[in-house]
């Protein structure tokens, strides 16, 4: 665990809760989750449903679920649970707590907190599938057409439930500043800006083996555009490691090339020296935040990436890596013929990134609940 900061007499009567928007699996939001757990130890987490077996360090955490569990354990499937998540989440019986922190990218900050309560919501963003991917989610979940209108009309009633809830905020916290931007311009809220945590591992580890491969590490669903990478390391001819699992993975295996390897699912604790060893680290989705280019570049790894979003707050064009400007292949490869051609500075990165790491996440996350 890490160093928990002092804080005033206050801070340390103050009963917290820690809200999540669903707990099923360790993404980047749950690593969020974690950080927040590190911080406030003795402060439950309340969410709609949570699946212990996939959410690791979280695992044992006082995880308090609600009536959708039990069906949740039924389906294993919390996206087809989205139309009653708004009204379990504001069935949360948070009283007795003084102070709630909603990590929320979805319902979470629609918590209704006790009237002498104050609510701070981490927003890694507002319901992108009800505000701007609207279309992409309902391609990449499959869904039949004869049932789109009707989700259709039912998203029309989460974003105005989701206007609604916005107001139950006292702070808003946004994840980047592409972030920022749309909690004005949807919520017109304004935010503080605190990027998601680096882990402090990746600071300490270090590779000596030579650099001989392009990494990309996520998970293996449309959006995250993995096809592209596969693509430019087929057309380039250079040694790529895909690491992560997801329902694209066949369609990705049979794309590519002799020179692409499948890695699979990548346990955490191995993914440090996995980036390490690797000459640059490939992303290729627009991410409204997005953790792993900052973990490789902890690791002292530049970054080859899509220029739009959360990179811009995080990587340095051409001091810690290239942007590509367009979701092509003929843009990634000419970002990675430009990569070639420059030299990069494992030192320089690493310190770039300690700008980002869990303990300024920690002491940023401190101020913000000592001001409010």
């Amino acid at each position: 665990m890490l160093e928990v900061f002092p804080t005033n007499k206050h801070n340390e009567l103050m009963k917290i809760a820690i809200v999540a928007d669903w707990l099923p699996v360790f993404a980047g939001a749950e690593h969020v989750i974690a950080q927040l757990h590190d911080i406030w130890p003795d402060a439950p987490i309340f969410t709609p449903v949570a699946n212990r077996k996939n959410i690791g360090p979280l695992a044992e955490a006082d995880i308090r679920t609600g009536p959708l569990q039990k069906w949740y354990n039924l389906t294993g499937n919390h996206q087809w649970m989205l139309p009653w998540m708004p009204r379990a989440i504001e069935d949360t019986d948070l009283r007795g707590f003084d102070t709630i922190i909603s990590s929320s990218h979805a319902i979470g900050k629609g918590i209704i907190p006790p009237s002498t309560a104050r609510h701070i919501c981490y927003c890694h963003t507002p319901m992108r599938y009800a505000w701007e991917m609207e279309d992409e989610y309902l391609d990449d979940f499959k869904v039949p057409q004869c049932l789109r209108r009707t989700i259709k009309e039912k998203l029309k009633k989460i974003r105005k439930w989701d206007l609604t809830s916005a107001q139950r905020v006292d702070q808003f916290i946004a994840n980047s500043t592409t972030v920022q931007e749309r909690i004005k311009r949807i919520y017109n809220r304004d935010s503080v800006v605190i990027h998601p945590p680096v882990s402090e591992r990746f600071f300490t580890h270090q590779s000596s083996a030579p650099k001989d491969y392009y990494l990309t590490v996520g998970r293996l669903v449309p959006y995250k555009r993995t096809d592209l990478l596969i693509q430019a390391a087929n057309a380039m001819k250079i040694p790529l490691k895909v690491g992560g699992s997801g329902k694209d993975f066949e369609r990705l295996k049979a794309m590519a090339g002799p020179t692409v390897e499948m890695l699979g699912f990548v346990p955490d604790e191995d993914l440090p020296e996995l980036y390490a060893g690797a000459k640059a680290f490939l992303f290729a989705p627009f991410e409204d935040a997005g953790v792993v280019p900052l973990e490789a570049q902890a690791c002292g790894t530049p970054v080859v990436a899509f220029g739009k979003g959360g990179v811009l707050d995080t990587v340095k064009d051409g001091e810690t890596g290239v942007y590509f400007n367009a979701q092509e292949v003929d843009a990634v490869t000419d970002a990675i013929a430009r990569f070639e051609s420059m030299n990069f500075d494992a030192h320089t990165i690493r310190e770039h990134a300690k700008a980002f790491s869990a303990k300024r996440f920690q002491e940023k996350m401190q101020q913000v609940l000592d001001s409010v």
